[in-house]
């Protein structure tokens, strides 16, 4: 089957090991001074280590590979490490929106008569968006109230609220997301308007993604849906360029809105090339 899986560049990688602790899976290993993916069955694609590379190294790529199996990951690999391991895969199936693994590793816990404790720490939080990890995905609020129109001669004020931004690096669940106005940005239009943090930014969230070059949209639907219902967002506005490759982020809202269990107000805004707004409408 064709599906997203964890690519590692083998001379872009030192061998450092900061991904190894990034998947709980244990579909990771360093050998011969690289990491090495050692079992697809154990990918689940989710790109948790991407985030932890400080080189480059790794990316998520579609291809051939056999389906992730939660439960085989969690008897052959994840229970007999003990509850710790097993928070932090829970965890790390939670902060990435992953719902119906998460469901699943729940199912079997539940099953196999597992202590349940895990679950609770997983829900305490501690991931990588709040404490160690990779800087660059390190969670942080600014609670920034909006730019102001600049004054002439001063350099504009930024209206983000967040860090990360990127789609891939966010947890569904942030303090800054829930009950919030999301606002789902292709990459370019925040470079193509000159008002982007004036006009659009101010008072939302936000996260950015490319449903050209990003892989993995089957992940961003995932995020989207526990956006939704785990999140609590209140709208999303799809903020779009006029390329026709731009589409798939609107067609990534459209069906994880169908599969969630709120519904919530979707309005899509298509930008020229040059920045000007083509057009307004309420999708959902």
């Amino acid at each position: 089957m064709q599906r997203q899986v964890i690519q590692i560049d083998e001379q872009l990688c030192t061998g450092c090991a900061l991904c190894i602790p990034g998947c709980p899976e244990g579909a990771l290993q360093v050998k011969e001074g690289k990491a090495r993916l050692v079992s697809d069955l154990f990918c689940d694609g989710l790109g948790a280590c991407v985030g932890q590379c400080p080189s480059g190294a790794m990316r998520i790529e579609t291809r051939e590979a056999g389906p992730y199996d939660e439960r085989r990951v969690l008897a052959e690999s994840i229970v007999a490490k003990g509850q710790t391991v097993l928070a932090a895969h829970l965890r790390h199936l939670k902060e990435h929106g992953a719902v119906d693994y998460l469901r699943e590793a729940l199912a079997y816990i539940e099953e196999h008569g597992i202590d349940n404790p895990p679950y609770a720490v997983a829900h305490a939080g501690g991931g990588h968006g709040e404490g160690g990890g990779c800087p660059g995905s390190r969670m942080m609020d600014f609670g920034s109230a909006g730019a102001k129109a600049p004054v002439s001669g001063e350099a504009p004020e930024s209206a983000l609220r967040q860090w990360p931004v990127q789609l891939h690096l966010v947890s569904p669940e942030a303090p800054y997301y829930r009950g919030s106005d999301l606002l789902l940005a292709a990459d370019c239009t925040a470079f193509a308007m000159g008002d982007f943090h004036t006009r659009h930014l101010p008072g939302k969230s936000l996260a950015i993604a490319c449903p050209k070059l990003d892989s993995g949209m089957d992940v961003y639907v995932q995020k989207l849906i526990a956006m939704i219902d785990l999140g609590a967002i209140n709208t999303i506005t799809v903020l779009l360029m006029e390329v026709p490759c731009c589409t798939g982020l609107m067609g990534a809202v459209q069906e994880a809105c169908s599969r969630a269990l709120r519904r919530v107000p979707v309005k899509k805004v298509v930008v020229s090339v040059q920045g000007d707004v083509l057009g307004e409408e309420r999708v959902g």
